[in-house]
């Protein structure tokens, strides 16, 4: 890999991370690298091991595939790609998941909404209707 594709590797990195400690968790940050044992490019992405791609050439098997293998690694459920979009900033970015991962995630999503909604309808309601305004 030459410098030009680390630098720009590095920035999408920093990029993703500035984002999600503005818009999901203040502590998220990059990751060391750990060779073999790879524990995702950023943590604080709430259950997932991230895998930060910004590449001119797209390989989403490639990075499906190390994301979920990094996310066994970090002890995380999900794990997933966020692949730069060109000409675009991080908020443009796309997550990439394989359908399994997707399937699971949502499965875990309505089960714990259910639970939510079971013992506390209220506050189910009032977290409800934050989200879809946010949309």
């Amino acid at each position: 890999m030459s410098n030009s594709s680390k630098a720009k590797g590095t920035a999408w990195e920093s990029a993703v991370v500035a984002y999600l400690r503005e818009h999901h968790n203040p502590t998220a940050h990059r990751n060391v690298q750990m060779g073999r044992l790879d524990i995702g490019d950023i943590a604080g992405y709430y259950l997932h091991a991230l895998e930060a791609k910004a590449e001119k050439e797209i390989t989403l098997s490639t990075y499906i595939a190390q994301a979920n293998k990094e996310a066994g690694h970090a002890g995380q459920p999900f794990g997933c790609a966020v692949v730069k979009r060109r000409m675009k900033g991080a908020a443009d970015g796309y997550v990439v998941r394989d359908l399994c991962t997707d399937v699971r995630l949502m499965n875990r999503l309505r089960d714990m909404e259910e639970a939510l909604q079971a013992v506390a309808p209220a506050a189910y309601a009032l977290i409800d209707k934050q989200h879809r305004e946010a949309a």
